[in-house]
């Protein structure tokens, strides 16, 4: 159904900054890419599945105003980011 606790310490430990860091923009945007990833592939078996639809859509939006903030913020942060995720933008 969503990620295991061990998928999820994975990504963390993947993108992480700092040895405590859980909560960081990289962290943070990766860990909605890879719940998108996983509802998108979701969707391709239940294509009536509005409900969860629109979670994604709230996923995805998250996700673009933690981009804008790390862009803002930092752009080389961010540029290394979306190369390492594979992100168009």
């Amino acid at each position: 159904m969503t990620m295991s606790a061990t998928e999820t310490q994975a990504v963390i430990d993947q993108y992480k900054r700092s040895e405590t860091d859980t909560g960081s923009p990289e962290v943070q945007v990766a860990l909605l890419t890879s719940r998108i990833t996983y509802l998108t592939e979701h969707f391709k078996t239940h294509k009536k599945d509005h409900h969860s639809r629109r979670g994604l859509v709230h996923m995805v939006n998250s996700r673009r105003k933690l981009l804008d903030y790390l862009k803002k913020k930092d752009l080389q942060r961010y540029s290394d980011l979306i190369s390492t995720l594979g992100l168009r933008r």
